[in-house]
């Protein structure tokens, strides 16, 4: 069963980041990483997955990316650096987690 993810994405170490929250990461993160949909992470070229946390319903993930998302820079560096320290892109992590994948990953062409 697919759980709800709130996650961060940069562009490079200590580069632009954005926040999201998803029912399916593989699926959005794979979206992000192709460029797949319009928008802030196309434009601004964030690929790279480096923080996720997992939750057991939507309404606490939204919540949780709410509130990251009011945060400053500095709060979110440090909560990126606590779990990914060499800002290491986590896609492949993902990939081989069935608790988050849930299926088969998405095509890729």
């Amino acid at each position: 069963m697919k759980r709800p993810v709130v996650y961060i994405m940069a562009g490079q170490r200590n580069g632009t980041l954005y926040t999201g929250v998803t029912a399916d990461l593989l699926q959005r993160v794979w979206q992000h990483r192709e460029g797949a949909v319009e928008g802030f992470t196309r434009r601004y070229g964030v690929k790279l997955l480096v923080w996720y946390e997992r939750h057991e319903d939507m309404g606490s993930a939204i919540t949780r990316e709410k509130a990251i998302k009011k945060w400053n820079r500095t709060w979110k560096l440090r909560l990126i650096e606590e779990r990914n320290p060499q800002w290491r892109d986590l896609w492949s992590e993902i990939v081989g987690d069935s608790s988050v994948a849930a299926g088969s990953p998405p095509s890729r062409g």
